[in-house]
C-alpha cells in the first residue's frame, strides 16, 4: 500500500483526545464513567480504561487565521456542557495529569470499566506477565507496591495530538515529534503526586511505561522490548515501526476480522487492516503511527502521547500550538535535527524532563546540556512561532497561546510546579492537602486562567 495506493496527502488538520477524571464533590476519585457518559449523551465521549475516567475525541480542524482560537473555544464549551450534565450524576471533570487524590484502593481490577476490550487486555497483559505487577518509581519520595490489574495504567490522563502526514513525510515528523518530547514535557509537566507520594513531575510516563508492561523480570533482563517505549532508533519511513510491531510483539487481543486486504486490494479498493489497527493500538509508542480510512481514503497520522491533560483548556491549547508549530519547521529543516543527535539523548531528555519537569536540563545539538527554559525560550518558541505562521495561524492567537508557553519559563510554573507548592503551603495531613488542593484546582481549571499565572 505504502507503494501503490494513493494516500490522502498532507492536510495542515489538528485533531486531539482529551483524557479527563471524574471526582466527588470532594475532590474523591468518583467511578461513574458509565453514568456520566449516559448523561452526556454526546458521540464525541467515550469510556476509558478506569470507571474515573472519560475521554473526548475533537475531529481535526484547521488552525489558520484564528483557527486556533475556535478550537480552544469549541474544546471549552463541549468540556463545559459535560461538566453541567456530570453534576446531575454527582460528579466533576478534572483536566489533569493524574489524580493527586487517587489511593491505591481506589485502584483494582474491579475499577476497570465495562467495556470488553479493557477486560481482555488486562487478562491478556497478566497471562503474558505469569506475575503481579511492581510498581517502582524512585522520585522526591519513593513508591514500591504490587498490582494485580493493569488498573493502575488507568491514573494517567492525557492530552493525544494528532497529525496527518503523506507516507513520504511521516518518517521526518516521527523523528521530529521524538526529539522534542523532552521539552514537550518539561513545559507541560503536571503529575506530581501519585498513591498520596511525590514523585517524579511527570511521574506519569514512569506509570505508564510500567503499568503495561507485559514482561516478566528474566525477560527484561534478556532485553525484550517494552510494550511502552521510546524506539530504539530514528526511521526512515513508517513502515519501520509497524515492521517492528511485527518482529518484536506478540499479538495481546487475538480478534480477527473478515476483511481480506489482498482481495480488496486486487479490486482497488482500500482495506481498513482491522488486525493491523489493532495490534498496534497495543503498542505504546509515546509517538504512535496511525493508519485510518476516512471516506474511502487512507492516511497516516503522528499520534503525539507524551502531554498530561491540563491544567486549564488555555494551558492544552498552548501545549497543542508549541507543538504543531514545531511540527511544522523542523521536519523541513535542511539538516534535519535528528541527523545531529542520538537517539539515545531524545530519549534521556524525556526521561529527565519527566524527572523533573521545567527544572530539568536537556540536551540540543549546538547548544549541548541547557536549562529546558533555556532551550524553550532561545531556540524552541521563535521556531514555534515561525512554525505557526506557516499554518496562517493569526499572530495576536499565536501570541496568546505560545505566551503561555512563555510565562510558564519565566516563571518557573508548570500544573506540577503548582500542585507541590499547594501541598507545601497547606500543609498537615498529605491527603486532606490533597484534597483540598485538587478542590482549588477544579476551581482554578474552570476561571481558564493559565496555571503560571495561579497564586498559591
Amino acid at each position: 500500500m505504502l507503494r501503490e495506493s494513493r494516500f490522502e496527502l498532507e492536510r495542515p488538520l489538528a485533531g486531539l483526545e482529551i483524557e479527563l477524571n471524574i471526582v466527588d464533590e470532594h475532590g474523591e476519585a468518583a467511578m461513574r464513567n458509565a453514568q456520566v457518559l449516559a448523561a452526556i449523551a454526546q458521540p464525541d465521549w467515550a469510556t476509558e480504561l478506569g470507571q474515573f475516567n472519560i475521554e473526548i475525541n475533537i475531529e481535526p480542524q484547521g488552525l489558520d487565521g484564528e483557527g486556533a482560537l475556535a478550537l480552544e473555544n469549541d474544546v471549552r464549551s463541549r468540556l463545559n456542557h459535560a461538566e453541567s450534565r456530570a453534576r446531575s450524576e454527582n460528579g466533576h471533570l478534572v483536566l489533569i495529569g493524574i489524580l493527586p487524590t487517587l489511593r491505591e484502593q481506589d485502584i483494582g481490577e474491579g475499577t476497570l470499566s465495562a467495556n470488553p476490550r479493557f477486560r481482555l487486555l488486562n487478562e491478556q497483559i497478566f497471562a503474558a506477565r505469569g506475575e503481579d505487577l511492581h510498581l517502582l518509581i524512585e522520585g522526591v519520595e519513593r513508591l514500591d507496591t504490587h498490582a494485580d490489574s493493569v488498573a493502575p495504567e488507568a491514573a494517567c490522563t492525557s492530552v493525544q495530538l494528532h497529525l496527518q502526514v503523506s507516507p513520504e513525510a511521516f518518517a521526518a515528523h516521527w523523528n521530529a515529534a521524538q526529539a522534542i518530547a523532552g521539552a514537550q514535557v518539561a513545559v507541560a509537566a503536571n503529575s506530581p503526586y501519585l498513591f498520596g507520594k511525590e514523585l517524579h513531575r511527570e511521574t506519569r510516563i514512569s506509570l505508564f511505561e510500567q503499568a503495561t508492561d507485559t514482561r516478566p523480570a528474566e525477560l527484561k533482563e534478556q532485553g525484550v522490548r517494552p510494550r511502552v517505549w521510546f524506539g530504539e532508533r530514528w526511521i526512515t519511513s513508517v513502515f519501520d515501526l509497524f515492521e517492528e510491531n511485527v518482529r518484536y510483539f506478540p499479538a495481546l487481543l487475538p480478534l480477527v476480522e473478515h476483511e481480506d486486504p489482498r482481495e480488496l486490494l486486487e479490486r482497488g479498493l482500500i482495506p481498513h487492516l482491522p488486525e493491523l489497527t489493532l495490534h498496534n493500538g497495543t503498542i505504546y509508542r509515546w509517538n504512535r503511527p496511525v493508519y485510518a480510512v476516512v471516506d474511502g481514503a487512507p492516511h497516516l497520522r503522528v499520534e503525539n502521547r507524551v502531554l498530561p491533560a491540563g491544567p486549564t483548556v488555555l494551558d492544552v491549547a498552548a501545549n497543542a500550538a508549541f507543538y504543531y508549530g514545531l511540527m511544522a519547521v523542523l521536519p523541513y529543516a535542511e539538516r534535519p535535527i535528528w541527523s545531529q543527535m542520538s537517539f539515545a539523548a531524545a530519549e534521556d531528555n524525556l526521561n529527565t524532563a519527566a524527572r523533573h519537569g521545567i527544572d530539568a536540563r536537556l540536551y540540543w545539538p549546538g547548544a549541548g546540556e541547557v536549562p529546558a527554559v533555556e532551550l524553550i525560550l532561545r531556540r524552541l518558541l521563535p521556531m514555534a512561532y515561525e512554525g505557526l505562521e506557516r499554518w496562517g495561524v493569526d499572530k495576536s492567537v499565536a501570541e496568546r497561546l505560545l505566551g503561555v508557553i512563555e510565562g510558564r519559563c519565566l516563571t518557573g510554573r508548570t500544573g506540577a510546579t503548582w500542585q507541590v507548592e499547594k501541598v507545601e503551603a497547606i500543609g498537615g495531613d498529605r491527603h486532606e492537602a490533597l484534597r483540598l488542593m485538587t478542590l482549588e484546582y477544579i476551581e482554578r481549571m474552570h476561571t481558564n486562567e493559565p496555571v503560571h499565572t495561579w497564586p498559591v
